[in-house]
């Protein structure tokens, strides 16, 4: 469950990170306030548990893995291959610390 947690709060981090750079309204603030919040709130909550660095590890890889892909598909930035590459490796690394970390925070 508390992998869930990683994953939700970095999907709320897209959100901030897109909010920071796009929001033009008083509404649009209060959605990224308000997902930096849930993010973080979840990222601790899930770090009582697991490893700190690895849930913030997995927590920062997917969200710049998310945040560039949005990037591309969404506001048609300039695809590059080394991009998606370099996004394959990062998750790859990712799925690696997921991996060798157990439920209760110790290492395999």
């Amino acid at each position: 469950m508390n992998w869930v947690k990683i994953i939700i709060a970095s999907m709320f981090e897209v959100v901030w990170v897109i909010g920071l750079t796009h929001a033009t309204s008083g509404i649009e603030w209060l959605c990224t306030i308000i997902a930096i919040f849930l993010s973080f709130y979840l990222l601790i909550d899930a770090s009582k548990v697991l490893p700190v660095g690895t849930s913030y590890a997995v927590f920062v890889g997917l969200g710049t893995t998310g945040v560039t892909l949005f990037d591309f598909f969404v506001f048609a930035a300039p695809f590059s291959i080394t991009k998606i590459i370099l996004i394959l490796t990062l998750l790859a690394g990712v799925i690696s610390l997921k991996l060798v970390t157990s439920h209760r925070g110790e290492e395999v």
